[in-house]
């Protein structure tokens, strides 16, 4: 059965220079590095963040949420945006946006502050990160483009992996007193330097044909969005108000009216936001489960394990990002590797990343009930490792496989698509697990008794989306 996933060799493209020298495409991952660090790096300072700014269990959810809502509800707007004005242009202006409202983060006195300043950030981050791979689309081929597309998804998976530990050592280390705030302040300057670097080295490409943006549909979506993901986050701290059950029951009609919009527009010659076209693809549909899966479970999993570490099992932001750190030396290792194992195995490394990692799940839920509270760094580290590998056998490879069977004409479209699923996942994540995580810690389950059980069902949702990945086939 592997052989049938094996992707078909790539024949060696001419030896010609690469249009995007190293540097240069190192500059021009950042827009995939810098807004996933953001996302992830908030989480081991949600505690310190609550305490200082007296925010609730709730508001700290949409620190997280409220970000990636906004992110995901304009990616595709943000690509078709670089399409018709450039996408150097808008991949430095969403980068200076990004820039100076890690500083407003950074200086948020309140909690709406911050939650207004993460709003705009993730709309910043929405204006860049699509530049990335629609650049590298425009401006690679071959080997050169399979490599890049790789490296894309090294950067976001190497960011989600290292944003908790680093965000550890920032609070720990309480630079200059600073705290929490440090975790938005390192944006600042490798926000400036990038820009530098893009500033002289990024060519500017524009799409031969832009099309008009979608404002109904990106609107649309928005809407469906909070309209999910805030009374998951806000239900629970206020005792599920009626105005929370009226939110969830019109998720339905907003969606139903977004699918007909998008089926519409693109009926009548427009570019919708979501193409119902391109969700007809096979790669598309097998994909957009899987990041489902994936994403969802990932974002919930780095949101209640930062709070549970800090809580009943008393770490200290330092050690609790110390315990994130054997998943990312297994993830950063499987990331050196994957260009070359996504290239020979195709859709079959992402079936031994759902094993491996749902051996590492459940390795982590194992050890956490026979030990909790008294878990520490070097305790964790086996089942940690093990999942870290996992994480990136299925995450490194994801995009680069399913865009590789969409049609080129397609493949920018698909992307938005994947890119706009992976942050609204997240978020979902953060909701959805969080809530489910708190209503349970509040219980005699106890903090470990819930982080179990987060890990358990993390190992049979990755068992559940094997089956799903064997559909991914080369053409």
């Amino acid at each position: 059965m592997t052989d049938q996933l094996q992707t078909a060799p790539v024949p060696a493209p001419p030896r010609d220079a690469s249009p995007l020298g190293p540097v240069a495409l190192t500059t021009l991952l950042f827009g995939a590095f810098l807004p996933m660090l953001s996302f992830f790096i908030i989480n081991v300072a949600l505690p310190a963040i609550g305490g200082d700014l007296h925010a609730s269990s709730g508001e700290l959810q949409l620190v997280v949420g409220s970000y990636g809502i906004a992110n995901a509800t304009l990616l595709v707007v943000g690509g078709r945006l670089g399409d018709g004005f450039g996408r150097k242009r808008l991949f430095l202006a969403g980068l200076t946006g990004f820039t100076v409202l890690s500083l407003i983060c950074a200086l948020a006195p309140t909690i709406g502050v911050l939650l207004a300043a993460r709003v705009v950030q993730g709309a910043a981050a929405a204006a860049m990160t699509p530049q990335v791979l629609a650049s590298i689309s425009s401006l690679l081929t071959g080997e050169h483009r399979a490599r890049a597309m790789a490296w894309f998804g090294v950067a976001g998976g190497a960011a989600a992996a290292l944003g908790q530990i680093l965000g550890g050592v920032l609070v720990e280390a309480d630079v200059f007193g600073l705290g929490w705030r440090a975790v938005f302040l390192v944006n600042v300057p490798v926000g400036l330097l990038a820009l530098g670097a893009a500033l002289r080295l990024l060519p500017e490409t524009r799409a031969d044909q832009a099309h008009q943006v979608d404002l109904v549909g990106a609107g649309l979506l928005a809407l469906t969005l909070v309209l999910l993901l805030l009374p998951l986050t806000e239900g629970r701290p206020l005792g599920w108000p009626l105005w929370t059950w009226i939110s969830l029951a019109a998720v339905i009609p907003s969606a139903a009216v977004l699918g007909l919009h998008q089926h519409r527009a693109e009926r009548a010659g427009q570019a919708p936001l979501i193409p119902p076209t391109v969700l007809r693809l096979r790669a598309m549909r097998v994909g957009l489960l899987l990041a489902v899966g994936f994403f969802t479970t990932f974002g919930g999993f780095m949101f209640v394990f930062a709070l549970a570490t800090q809580g009943e099992a008393g770490m200290s932001p330092l050690e609790g990002g110390l315990s994130l750190l054997p998943m990312a030396v297994g993830f950063l290792v499987t990331s050196i590797y994957g260009p070359r194992l996504q290239l020979r195995y195709g859709a079959g490394l992402i079936v031994r990343g759902w094993l491996v990692q749902a051996v590492g799940y459940s390795l982590l839920a194992v050890v956490t009930l026979m030990l909790w509270p008294d878990v520490s760094p070097l305790r964790l580290a086996l089942p940690m490792l093990v999942a870290g590998f996992g994480n990136g056998l299925v995450m490194v490879p994801l995009i680069g496989v399913v865009l590789g069977q969409v049609p080129p004409a397609q493949a920018g479209l698909g992307s938005g698509i994947l890119l706009t699923s992976q942050q609204t996942c997240l978020s979902l994540g953060a909701a959805t697990v969080g809530t489910a995580y708190l209503s349970l810690a509040g219980t005699s389950w106890g903090q470990g008794g819930s982080l179990a059980a987060v890990a358990f069902a993390i190992t049979a949702i990755s068992l559940l989306m094997t089956p799903i990945t064997w559909r991914l086939r080369s053409r």
